[in-house]
């Protein structure tokens, strides 16, 4: 009834909209939306891009956290700059910032090479203090350090110059800040050269080298130095000296980084999964605080440029408080609001549940297995795609590899005869683990354009000519459209 309806006074409208807003906020401040980001799940032993879609160049890198991005330095051997710059706040969607030093800033980096650059922040100097090791370009006689600042961390950097530190070589390095002390550690001469491994204290400023801590494992070619702390025990984790080639990776622990070190015992697989370590950057969230191996995949191992190497990331376990695990897996979940990160066995670049059809960039054909085959040594060539089981591909994972498995034979793309020559011919053969039937995929610009490279030569997947039946082999990668690949699912 009309006449029985209540009527609000002004002050009990502004109590009333006044109680709205305060509940509203209280809500928005227990539920705020979007409060963390989507778990990010990414892809091992690829290149990584950044937003742009451009090839990620940070080699031999380190991590900082800033505010709330995780900024990620490192090498890039393009010819003309020396050192770039990116940034994150989930690990996986890269922003490029800036080239920190190039040749053409002149000097003695006009001709250099500049390796495994780490940035430290100083809160007394409020200065971003950058270490590195520093060559000449033409051999690796130098074996010195190399120290830049800035006031920001994407610069613009001063080039404060390279030096032996104390007298000492210097070659693969890291920094470590331990609470306002900051630390050198890099690998010296000794009996031979990278035989010693020095740990040096920083001056206060973070630009020079005060002492020398101590020489570890000396005659034990231990490189590739990556440092962090768990509790109240310091890790480090250590490389082999073998080139380019991967090793086994090697950790030990001490309760003081000036204390006594533990000997290094094994740390993953004999290759430590085809990486050297870069670095270990822990990821602190709501949750926990996960700690993230960084590794390089050196293109060096297969013969390339610097630039064409790959990226290796797993997460590190603990056992007990002072025992260190790493495992292989093909991609990895990151979620870095809550801090968790765990391996993804069923991730990767492929599912390998599906059906993939491998289309040359070139020709526009498709791997094809010759008469539809099912029989060991049945040649792989390029033929019109018609929807055949000789034409689809699984590719699942081996390890920190893929291999490629047919449709119709349920056999393997494999390098006829262990092959490592030009032109070794390609065919199917049933699996049995050899390395010239495991493949890698390298990003070859583009949008889905790949290289696949056999592990056993370290050569591409080649085709010799554009027309159907043209043979498949192996070849010298030279950047040749006849050596890309587009990988497309079918079902």
């Amino acid at each position: 009834m009309e006449g029985s309806r209540t009527r609000l006074t002004g002050k009990q409208l502004v109590v009333l909209i006044v109680t709205f807003l305060l509940i509203n906020l209280v809500m928005a401040v227990q539920f705020p939306p979007n409060a963390h980001a989507a778990t990010v799940n990414v892809v091992n032993g690829i290149q990584f891009t950044d937003t742009n879609g451009n090839v990620v160049h940070a080699h031999g890198g380190g991590m900082i956290k800033v505010g709330n991005y995780y900024y990620w330095v490192g090498e890039n051997r393009d010819g003309t700059n020396l050192v770039s710059l990116y940034r994150s706040t989930d690990l996986k969607n890269w922003e490029f910032r800036a080239h920190l030093l190039s040749k053409g800033m002149g000097g003695e980096l006009a001709t250099a090479n500049i390796e495994r650059p780490k940035i430290l922040y100083n809160s007394a100097t409020g200065k971003y203090v950058m270490w590195m090791h520093k060559e000449n370009g033409v051999d690796y006689s130098e074996g010195r350090v190399a120290v830049a600042s800035a006031s920001n961390i994407e610069g613009p950097y001063t080039y404060h110059g390279s030096f032996r530190p104390l007298g000492y070589e210097s070659r693969d390095l890291t920094v470590f800040n331990d609470n306002g002390t900051a630390y050198l550690i890099s690998a010296t001469k000794g009996s031979g050269t990278n035989s010693d491994l020095n740990i040096y204290r920083l001056t206060p400023d973070f630009l020079n080298v005060e002492a020398l801590v101590q020489t570890l494992w000396p005659g034990q070619y231990r490189e590739a130095p990556a440092v962090f702390k768990r509790g109240n025990v310091y890790f480090m984790i250590t490389s082999g000296a073998t080139g380019w080639d991967p090793n086994q990776a090697k950790y030990a622990t001490a309760t003081s980084i000036e204390g006594t070190w533990s000997q290094p015992v094994n740390l993953g697989d004999s290759t430590t999964y085809g990486s050297q370590p870069a670095y270990v950057i822990p990821v602190v969230g709501s949750q926990t605080t996960s700690y993230l191996y960084l590794g390089d995949r050196w293109a060096g191992a297969w013969g390339e440029p610097v630039n064409n190497s790959r990226y290796v990331w797993l997460p590190l376990s603990f056992p007990t408080y002072n025992t260190l695990e790493l495992n292989w897996y093909p991609s990895i979940d990151i979620d870095t609001q809550t801090g968790v990160i765990t391996g993804n066995s069923s991730g990767g670049l492929f599912d390998p549940t599906k059906h993939y059809i491998i289309r040359g960039v070139q020709s526009n054909r498709v791997l094809d297995v010759d008469g539809q085959s099912t029989e060991n040594g049945a040649n792989v060539q390029l033929w019109d795609y018609w929807g055949g089981n000789n034409q689809k591909w699984r590719i699942e994972s081996v390890g920190n590899y893929y291999r490629f498995v047919n449709v119709g034979s349920g056999k393997v793309l494999d390098v006829a005869g262990y092959s490592s020559a030009d032109g070794g011919n390609v065919i199917q053969y049933e699996w049995n683990g050899g390395t010239n039937q495991q493949w890698s995929l390298v990003f070859a610009g583009g949008n889905n354009r790949w290289r696949i490279v056999n592990r056993h030569s370290g050569k591409s997947l080649d085709a010799n000519s554009t027309g159907n039946g043209a043979n498949v082999q192996q070849y010298f990668w030279w950047g040749g459209d006849n050596q890309k690949w587009e990988i497309i699912q079918v079902n």
